[in-house]
């Protein structure tokens, strides 16, 4: 259990920051994608580009894989699935207590209006 929370808590930190979220989107849907056709868009170095890769490499986020100097980088989906199974437990548990809160309010307001007619 340990490991998945570090697992989640890894990808939560990758994704924290707005430039390595920008390096996922271009990255969805490519298949692979060269370290320097990624770095193109942003205003930074390509060493700080290496790091976020880097950052999104440790949270299996990303797969590289090195043909020669050529570094290519794919999104790996299945870095998402413990992120995405903790936040289905948490939509379940909300789901669980707004719909109490709902009844809740349901039959107070049942009871207001039942006051209401007896005035």
């Amino acid at each position: 259990m340990v490991n998945n929370k570090n697992k989640v808590s890894d990808v939560f930190a990758a994704l924290a920051d707005p430039t390595r979220r920008r390096i996922m989107e271009r990255l969805t849907g490519r298949g692979e994608s060269r370290v320097t056709a990624l770095a193109r868009p942003f205003r930074i170095s390509l060493p700080a580009i290496s790091r976020h890769l880097q950052v999104l490499e440790n949270a299996r986020l990303i797969l590289r894989r090195r043909t020669g100097r050529l570094h290519l980088i794919r999104a790996r989906a299945a870095g998402l699935k413990e992120a995405q199974k903790w936040f289905s437990r948490c939509a379940a548990v909300w789901d669980e207590r707004f719909d109490a809160l709902e009844n809740l309010l349901t039959q107070e307001t049942r009871k207001q209006n039942r006051k209401e007619r007896r005035k």
